[in-house]
């Protein structure tokens, strides 16, 4: 018998190898192939899948030997499929000898022999109709802005039987392509939710159009799968009690389980997270892990190696830790901007998630109130889970209600609006979200009525500014000579982003469109600022002026915008408030409460979700990413949301205590990164950005500033370090004014007004001028957005409110 032949006949383990279920022996060059052979072992070392000693041995003497058939006749055996390019680049598979064996809940690495008669270099791809995601209609532009495009590919839109992941494990010491040599050694890496027997079809391809006709590229595997191992989690809060936790459970390749595109409810795909309370349970894989355990960002992020035993069930404690808790202090934490359905959420196979799903996120995070709100997507579905009253899954300290955003339908172009404790969720007239009004004035009218509170979210949406397009729009509306500048006459009219002198650089006494591009250029990273938005922000000026709005969401655009306009509007003397919120998971799908309200309650053994509502709209609160804390904010002994009376001109002390997370993350959004283009976008959650350091976490000093009428006059340093400090500031404090603390970008508290000599708060008049100049641009973009019907109307609202901005501007200071 020819040695080749009979090095086909060999007892691995598993028992006899029958010589004709072998794929043949390819002769090629011993080298490579040995390399190939090489860092097979090595990558199977990696994933935890050694071959057996005896195999391994007879092996590494293959290798040392450069003995190509040698390797083939140890590996064969080990072999799933046999991939089969032929010349032409067609390929074509088969089943090897290997057992099909898979382990439910893990990556199981299966080996693949490739016969390369192409000597291609492309790269070989495996799929399956039985892999991919379960789910479908998630949308498009949500998983660009998160990056994670490949959770939306493949959607199951048939409602095909998926219970599979599969790939090929292309990461060193392995190749993304195949070498050229005429026989090589790969890893394919499938991943089972089911077990028990089931087949699936296994299919190769090396590109487009490469696949052999009459499926011979595809082949029927019957697997046999081990069950999983139930891991039960006995869930402790930092006081001993039961709760519920955010958990991420990662292995040594760095891959989190369960796979994302395998999760359904109760698990949201589109996060690397799950959450579960006392007794719950998840599938795990009998091997380690690094568990990540914590409950939000008042909770210190616990990593411990866990090792799950080959066993039917066991049970896995996981202790949390708190660095805060703003509650011992009389706060309670709230998210006013949740959807359980669109953007990130699938359609199918549900339209959204249920009640039941959503409060484990909320709790999960420490929330003490979730408003979940229905919106244009999904609306007919989950409007059944509205009620005048708060969930039925709520607890005493973790409150969750249903309610609504305008958005997706009838205002929604001149802004969305957030409209919570409603006791009816449909407008007058309307059928269901059809035949709303088409500006938002009605609405929170309407809100208004049935003891509603009112907002704008994302409020940084509609504000941006491109400073070419505002230098061309100044032109545009005021260069009545059209010589292509502005002279200073007509700059007379015009509200400018710096004064005639700054702007005008050549001294020519007229300012061209590249002066004032620049001039917008340098103002963007300022706070406040008075470059007029591109699309005059949204309809919050309009319905601030006719008292019918009660606050600004802030926290999850960027932070300069949200508060540019919120300054300006309290520099009118309007009692708006800021409430923060995540728009989850539009926004940001990394996780409920990213942006919170603090609202002052004093402690409470439950939480009553109207007067939480009313402690937001009053601005007994501070808005804060969760990681930054403003407790006890007091301006002569009057705490946020009051105001200060003094007879004539005088000084107040500021007394706040501060708290700042030594574990903030290092990222935009919290401002521990700082983007590319500037100030501008820090605090923005709306696209993802890149941690910009290995350590993800960081203490170091954050600078706490009292702020004046929109001006920073005074700062103190404090370490971001668990702890609280109580700091002091003393101010004086000329006319009416409004005092707040805040930490760019992640905290703020509501203002103390300070009211001098019983005149109202007139701090800027370019404020007022700001504003009004916002609602004409609004109107100039979006008039045509407003229905024929009701245009008269909104126009007459509209000069209204200009007119009560002109009147404020008359009243303010000439030089403000």
């Amino acid at each position: 018998m020819p040695a080749k032949i009979a090095r086909f006949l060999v007892l691995l383990a598993g028992g006899m190898v029958h010589a004709a279920d072998l794929p043949p022996v390819i002769e090629t060059e011993g080298q490579p192939l040995a390399a190939n052979a090489q860092r097979l072992v090595q990558a199977l070392d990696f994933l935890g899948a050694p071959l057996p000693p005896e195999t391994r041995t007879k092996l590494q003497t293959a290798i040392t030997a450069r003995d190509g058939a040698g390797v083939q006749s140890v590996l064969d055996p080990q072999v799933l499929c046999v991939v089969d390019i032929n010349p032409e680049s067609r390929v074509k598979a088969q089943r090897g000898p290997a057992a099909a064996r898979l382990q439910q809940a893990g990556y199981t690495p299966l080996l693949i022999k490739v016969i390369n008669h192409a000597t291609s270099v492309a790269a070989l791809h495996i799929s399956s109709p039985q892999a991919g995601p379960s789910y479908a209609g998630v949308a498009k532009g949500t998983m660009e802005r998160e990056r994670q495009t490949h959770l939306r590919e493949n959607e199951n839109t048939q409602g095909a039987d998926r219970f599979l992941e599969v790939g090929l494990h292309d990461s060193a010491p392995m190749t993304a392509n195949l070498s050229g040599l005429e026989v090589e050694y790969a890893i394919a890496l499938v991943y089972s939710s089911e077990s028990g027997k089931r087949e699936a079809t296994l299919a190769f391809d090396i590109g487009q159009g490469t696949q052999d006709l009459g499926f011979r590229a595809e082949v029927p595997v019957l697997f046999q799968i081990s069950p999983a191992v139930t891991v039960k989690l006995d869930v402790k809060d930092h006081d001993g009690k039961d709760t519920t936790a955010r958990l991420t459970f990662t292995d040594a390749q760095g891959r989190v389980f369960p796979p994302q595109a395998r999760r359904l409810a109760p698990d949201f795909f589109f996060q690397k997270h799950l959450y579960r309370a006392s007794g719950g349970s998840v599938l795990l894989p009998p091997r380690e892990f690094v568990m990540e355990a914590s409950r939000g960002p008042e909770y210190r992020t616990v990593k411990t190696k866990v090792t799950i035993p080959s066993a039917k069930e066991t049970t896995l404690p996981v202790k949390l830790e708190r660095w805060m808790n703003a509650a011992d202090f009389g706060y309670y934490s709230g998210d006013h901007h949740i959807h359980a359905a669109g953007c990130a959420h699938y359609t199918t196979p549900s339209e959204g998630m249920r009640p039941e799903d959503m409060f484990q996120q909320v709790k999960g995070e420490g929330l003490n109130v979730g408003c979940v709100l229905a919106w244009g997507y999904c609306f007919d579905y989950q409007r059944q889970f509205f009620g005048p009253q708060v969930d039925q899954f709520s607890e005493p300290l973790t409150q969750m209600k249903y309610d609504m955003e305008v958005s997706g339908f009838g205002s929604a172009a001149l802004g969305h609006v957030c409209l919570l404790n409603l006791r009816e969720l449909v407008y007058p007239g309307a059928e269901g979200i059809k035949g709303w009004p088409t500006w938002t004035l009605p609405a929170l009218r309407w809100t208004k009525q049935q003891g509603g509170f009112t907002g704008y979210p994302h409020s940084g949406s509609g504000m941006q500014v491109n400073a070419g397009v505002a230098a061309r729009r100044l032109l545009g509306l005021y260069d009545t000579d059209k010589d292509a500048r502005l002279s200073a006459a007509e700059a007379q009219a015009v509200l400018l982003p710096e004064p005639f002198d700054k702007i005008d650089a050549d001294r020519d006494d007229g300012l061209n469109e590249a002066e004032l591009a620049n001039s917008h250029e340098r103002v963007l990273d300022a706070l406040p600022n008075v470059a007029i938005p591109d699309a005059g922000g949204h309809e919050i000026f309009v319905t601030t002026a006719h008292g019918v709005c009660d606050f600004i969401s802030t926290m999850d655009t960027a932070r300069l915008l949200e508060w540019n306009a919120w300054y300006h509007l309290m520099n009118c003397g309007f009692p708006l408030k800021a409430a923060g919120e995540t728009d989850f998971p539009c926004m940001s799908g990394t996780r409920v409460g990213q942006g919170r309200t603090y609202v002052k309650l004093g402690k409470v053994d439950r939480i009553d979700f109207t007067k939480w509502c009313e402690g937001l709209a009053q601005g007994r609160s501070y808005v804060s990413d969760g990681y930054a804390h403003a407790l006890d904010f007091m301006v002569a002994g009057q705490p946020a949301g009051d105001e200060v009376r003094l007879a004539q001109p005088g000084r107040a002390e500021v007394r706040v205590k501060v708290a700042f997370s030594s574990e903030t993350p290092l990222e935009i959004a919290y401002g521990g990164a700082v983007p590319v283009a500037g100030a501008r976008l820090t605090g923005d959650t709306v696209n993802y950005h890149d941690v910009t350091a290995a350590q993800p976490y960081a203490g170091g000093k954050r600078k706490v500033e009292l702020v004046v009428n929109g001006l920073a006059v005074a700062t103190r340093e404090v370490p971001a370090d668990d702890q609280v400090h109580e700091i002091r500031f003393n101010v004086d404090i000329p006319r009416s004014s409004w005092v707040a603390v805040r930490q760019f970008p992640q905290m703020h508290t509501n203002p103390v007004n300070v009211i001098v000599a019983d005149k109202p708060i007139r701090a800027s008049r370019r404020s007022a001028q700001w504003c009004l100049a916002c609602i004409e641009q609004l109107w100039r973009m979006r008039e045509k957005n407003i229905a024929p019907a009701e245009r008269d109307v909104a126009r007459r609202a509209y000069e209204a409110a200009k007119e009560i901005y002109r009147r404020i501007a008359a009243e303010a200071p000439a030089a403000s």
